[in-house]
């Protein structure tokens, strides 16, 4: 668990986001979602219900698409998001203090979190990368550490 952000715990997490990201829907081709990820830059795409003012119903990662659909041979050339993604989505308030996004992000061992408002529409995304410019050194270690943990199957 990380140690309080010195004076930038009780930051709200909308000053950190990277605000309206490109999402998709779950019929998108994951050609597609793999396009909008090289042409913004990131490694996640939320997934709306609809194209215009759909609420957040999971997310697809690059590691998604590789694990879920390429190291399965599934057929990328018909799969969509709704093949691979995460559902449901983890998410956060703009609202949310900065020291919730980092907890929740240990505790599930993400790396990016989707800023949902309260009707439901993405409005943006907060990154490891977005929080460990605000971290202490040590901070940030602690976040990168819990997050690669490597996972117990039990």
């Amino acid at each position: 668990m990380a140690a309080p952000l010195h004076g930038k715990a009780a930051m709200n997490i909308e000053g950190l986001m990277t605000p309206d990201p490109a999402c998709c829907t779950p019929d998108t081709s994951i050609q597609d979602v793999a396009r909008m990820m090289a042409l913004h830059d990131c490694g996640e795409i939320p997934v709306v219900d609809a194209a215009e003012g759909g609420a957040l119903v999971g997310v697809v990662t690059d590691r998604d698409i590789v694990v879920r659909l390429l190291a399965r041979d599934n057929d990328v050339a018909s799969a969509t998001a709704a093949s691979c993604m995460t559902q449901p989505a983890l998410s956060l308030p703009p609202d949310a203090k900065v020291s919730d996004a980092i907890e929740m992000m240990q505790s599930h061992q993400i790396r990016r979190l989707p800023i949902v408002k309260a009707d439901g529409t993405v409005c943006g995304i907060v990154a490891q990368a977005d929080l460990a410019r605000w971290a202490t050194s040590e901070q940030t270690g602690d976040l990168v550490r819990d997050v690669s943990e490597p996972q117990r199957i039990g």
